[in-house]
């Protein structure tokens, strides 16, 4: 079971690389690793039930669980889930629909307008991951939000945390934590995201790693991930679950930009300022190597965003070198 209070980091350790004027696009290769051997998804008339939000982490399924109907007393099978990092059920809801969620004019240091941008495509995220997640069976629950301009504490400790920008997902209650100005102006000798782009778009990209972390809770990767970490006997082999873990977020939230890209919209300019973006914010000399590299920090983004399908974001099959 998943720590309840442990707090999941948005990529990297919050140590940006000094601000630069250009926003060129980053050249970087797109990783390759082995296709898993399940089969695509095709789509089946799978049962459908709602659930509330909980602290606890989603319990996995087995073939035999089933649901009874008062009306007419007939058992229904629900399809079996699975929650291994490897071979996860999720990997097997293909592309993300095309989601219509329209940018309204935002200014990054101004805190009111941000929050609002976020909320409202929080909301678009949540129409977009749900419908993948159904079409394979995974139960969804939208995330909660907990957005102010100077931060706060929450049910997994300050937001941000002490001398970091960075959002973070906590598990505990599904929420997603964020200070405004910290992520767009800095915090300290942080410098913030505005130092990156100025461009909305790559905060919110950012918000949708965070999204990520609540699409692995609900897919049971995140307690399979959690529990591989627990197991691990050296302080390396926990990093390294840590940048598989944060990279397939990054992956993830790839793939959600480019659902919305036409509508966001995110033109070729924009889209190579996302590539810049997730090239230039990772694991920094003298930090923690829990998130991956800035180089491999920009290729999974750009895994997500070229290739879209879920079993393409399997951080778990691919190469040591492209999750270092």
């Amino acid at each position: 079971m998943i720590a309840a209070v442990f707090v999941l980091l948005v990529i990297g350790s919050a140590a940006l690389k000094s601000a630069r004027h250009a926003e060129p696009p980053s050249p970087v290769a797109i990783p390759t690793f082995a296709v898993p051997t399940f089969s695509p998804y095709t789509p089946k008339p799978f049962p459908t039930s709602t659930s509330a939000p909980t602290s606890n982490p989603r319990p996995t399924r087995s073939s035999s669980d089933s649901s009874t109907s008062s009306d007419t007393g007939t058992t229904t099978s629900r399809p079996r889930l699975n929650t291994t990092l490897t071979g996860n059920t999720l990997y097997r809801a293909g592309s993300l629909p095309r989601t219509a969620c329209r940018a309204t004019a935002t200014n990054v240091f101004n805190d009111a307008q941000l929050k609002s941008l976020i909320l409202k495509t929080g909301q678009c995220m949540s129409r977009t991951w749900s419908a993948a997640l159904g079409r394979v069976g995974i139960d969804f629950a939208p995330p909660h939000y907990a957005i102010t301009a100077r931060g706060g504490r929450g049910a997994c400790g300050d937001f941000p945390q002490r001398g970091s920008i960075v959002p973070y997902y906590c598990p505990r209650n599904t929420t997603i934590y964020a200070s405004t100005s910290a992520m767009s102006r800095g915090r300290g000798n942080q410098r913030g995201y505005g130092s990156l782009s100025s461009w909305h778009g790559a905060i919110i990209g950012m918000m949708a790693h965070e999204y990520g972390h609540h699409v692995q809770q609900l897919s049971g990767l995140a307690n399979s991930w959690w529990s591989k970490t627990l197991s691990s006997r050296t302080l390396s082999g926990r990093l390294a679950l840590s940048r598989r873990y944060e990279l397939q977020a990054n992956c993830f939230s790839g793939m959600w930009m480019r659902s919305v890209a036409t509508s966001y919209p995110i033109p070729p300019v924009r889209r190579n300022n996302l590539f810049y973006f997730f090239s230039n914010v990772g694991d920094w000399p003298g930090y923690p190597r829990d998130h991956g590299s800035p180089p491999n920090s920009g290729r999974w983004f750009r895994q997500g965003y070229e290739r879209t399908k879920a079993y393409q974001c399997n951080t778990w099959l691919a190469s040591s070198s492209s999750t270092s």
